[in-house]
């Protein structure tokens, strides 16, 4: 295999993985489990609101995605939706896990990796063995890097915007290891 069939090659399998698991997760929010209204309320308990909304943008962005990616088409773009999409739930959800998806609640390993992975293939390009190529859509390189960095900036957006987390409750004297004061009737 010569250099240029290696690097294609990676390309469409780096893509294609990243492709694959957005249309996979995508699909599972839409027909499995809870389904739409199941992943709403979850997207609620996370504190993105009204969850309706965030259910379906983040349902059909990994379904878009994916499918882009998977075809190599508008790449950088595509990869620009996982990204704004990963960020979103790394800050919402699995930060606060640690790094280990193994740990209760899922760390942050596989969110990380996709995000990357993503950013990586914005700036690369699809490669010859794609839809881009075939089109002659050039948008590798600083084009790939500007519109990969945009999911970024659509993530930062969107947490700004709707991102309504419950604030926690109040701290008690016992949770603090103190003792209850009960006032005494006079």
């Amino acid at each position: 295999m010569d250099d240029a069939a290696a690097l294609n090659l990676g390309l469409l399998l780096l893509r294609g993985i990243v492709g694959v698991v957005m249309l996979a997760h995508g699909y599972n929010h839409v027909f499995n489990g809870g389904k739409i209204p199941g992943t709403a309320r979850w997207f609620e308990s996370l504190g993105m609101k009204p969850g309706i909304l965030h259910a379906w943008t983040a349902s059909l962005t990994e379904l878009g995605a994916g499918t882009l990616l998977v075809l190599g088409l508008l790449t950088p773009l595509a990869a620009a939706g996982v990204v704004g999409t990963m960020l979103v739930a790394f800050i919402t959800n699995h930060r606060k896990n640690g790094f280990f998806i193994f740990r209760p609640g899922e760390g942050y390993e596989y969110v990380l990796t996709l995000t990357v992975v993503a950013l990586a293939v914005a700036m690369l390009g699809a490669g010859e063995w794609s839809l881009d190529h075939a089109l002659e859509l050039d948008l590798a390189g600083e084009r790939g890097v500007a519109i990969g960095l945009l999911g970024i900036g659509v993530g930062i957006a969107t947490l700004v915007t709707f991102w309504r987390p419950d604030k926690p409750a109040p701290a008690s004297a016992e949770s603090l290891g103190g003792e209850s004061v009960t006032p005494k009737a006079s």
